[in-house]
């Protein structure tokens, strides 16, 4: 990690109000120098510390490109832990392009994707947890999502993970000391105090895994399907939903053909809903697979809120998506056109939840977005709590698992041996998720998810 780095901090493939061209490493002010003269007169190397200063960027030919600000940020007091420049410029993707060049050429190298924050992780400026913290606020599509990534950027996971760990590493290093040393005066352990720290590390980490399912409804949506019959408005809901027609509708049965998706915000809650095909018996190839692929999107679905035309009496196309809605894991009937004269009414639906409305004229819309809400966020508190992340909830679900049978290891009557493995492997997957003892693989495999410049 001796080489300078650089990239383009911000989008830089389309015109924005600024722009920035980040650098790390020791001598990196040094190379910014090279293409950036301050007008005070000072060079970066020597400029203060942490002081925007106004001055000119020049390419490799030294043509003046922009009229920008730097500042220096010096190890360690830096996001990466390493002496930092930034150039601050406007936002033209051919002004960072040339100036990206003339820092190349002036001995910079191109940064690998999330190579700034790897850098902080491996400088000791983050734990992995607040590392992957950066990408999930990047990537948040929600303002629970952000506000969550930012709560584990602050370390809120890493409070919750590090007495459980604290708690391991006391337990074992009390084992090893007695079995390495059985004829020193140390205490022995005690089984009930024994068992009681293994209870305490499994009660907090079964806490933990639990709010995963919330934290996938936070990071990614809830995967939910809009099925029923032809002409039965799927669609017109997905448009009344979304705010904007973006699924064709016309009076003529049949016209959605195929899946489409839309993420559609509702409150707190995200939901990646999906406008189906009707389902009924197909009368061509192209119809059949359209209906295949509804009642496989349903399949996968969280959520299935099945649509029928209230305003006609129910029949066998009604019945078979009803069937198909109902094996989703969460389900409800919406009465659709409330508008027209009732055919059919709530008790004559198999659900336990049934709102009537009107997409065409949004007629309590509100009553459907109140109970998704209440069902995917009521009572969540996202400041960094919540598990949202794959990795980490496998590594700690291991380590939930290797308490357990140091548990039954210990009420077995099992030797102490046979608990202090149990525990350290507790502590090797508990190392995964914060970064102690992770692989240098799984570290490569974390920052390629970033993006060049972070």
């Amino acid at each position: 990690m001796h080489d300078v780095i650089a990239a383009v901090a911000t989008g830089g493939k389309v015109p924005c109000a600024i722009g920035i061209l980040r650098l790390s490493g020791e001598g990196c002010a040094r190379v910014a120098d090279k293409v950036f003269s301050l007008d005070c007169g000072l060079s970066l190397t020597d400029a203060p510390n942490r002081k925007l200063l106004l001055g000119k960027l020049r390419d490799r030919q030294g043509r003046l490109i922009d009229q920008a600000m730097a500042v220096i940020s010096r190890a360690p007091h830096s996001y990466t832990g390493e002496d930092t420049v930034e150039l601050q410029c406007h936002g033209s993707p051919a002004v960072l392009a040339a100036g990206l060049e003339a820092l190349f050429a002036a001995g910079a190298r191109q940064a690998l994707p999330g190579e700034f924050t790897k850098r902080a992780f491996l400088n000791g400026q983050l734990d992995l947890t607040q590392a992957e913290a950066v990408v999930d606020l990047i990537d948040a599509e929600s303002a629970d999502a952000a506000a969550n990534a930012a709560g584990q950027l602050g370390g809120a996971l890493l409070a919750r993970i590090d007495p459980v760990y604290q708690e391991l590493t006391d337990l074992c290093s009390h084992f090893h000391a007695v079995l390495d040393y059985p004829d020193e005066d140390i205490e022995d352990f005690g089984i009930e105090e024994l068992a009681e720290t293994l209870r305490r590390a499994l009660a907090a980490l079964e806490q933990m895994l639990s709010t995963f399912a919330q934290g996938r409804h936070l990071k990614h949506g809830v995967k939910a399907v809009l099925l029923g019959r032809p002409n039965a408005g799927k669609s017109s809901l997905l448009n009344a939903l979304a705010g904007f027609e973006r699924v064709i509708v016309t009076e003529i049965a049949g016209t959605t053909r195929d899946t489409v998706e839309e993420p559609v915000r509702i409150g707190r809650v995200l939901l990646r809903l999906t406008d189906t095909a009707g389902i009924r018996e197909a009368s061509d190839q192209i119809e059949a697979l359209g209906v295949a692929r509804s009642e496989a999107a349903a399949r996968e679905a969280e959520l299935a809120i099945f649509v029928c035309d209230a305003s006609e009496p129910l029949n066998e196309e009604d019945r078979r998506a009803m069937e198909a809605a109902k094996a989703a894991p969460r389900h409800l009937a919406v009465l659709n056109k409330s508008d027209l004269p009732p055919c059919v009414c709530e008790s004559d639906l198999p659900f336990g939840t049934v709102i009537s409305l009107s997409a065409k004229s949004g007629e309590n819309l509100d009553a459907l977005k109140q109970t998704l809400e209440a069902w995917f966020a009521d009572g969540a508190v996202c400041d960094g709590s919540i598990l949202t992340n794959a990795r980490q909830f496998g590594a700690i679900t291991r380590a939930a698992e290797a308490i357990r049978c140091a548990q039954s290891a210990l009420q077995g009557g099992m030797t102490p041996d046979a608990v202090l493995t149990d525990a350290e492997a507790a502590m090797q997957a508990l190392g995964e998720v914060t970064g102690r003892t992770v692989r240098e693989d799984i570290t490569n495999r974390i920052f390629e998810r970033f993006c060049v410049g972070k």
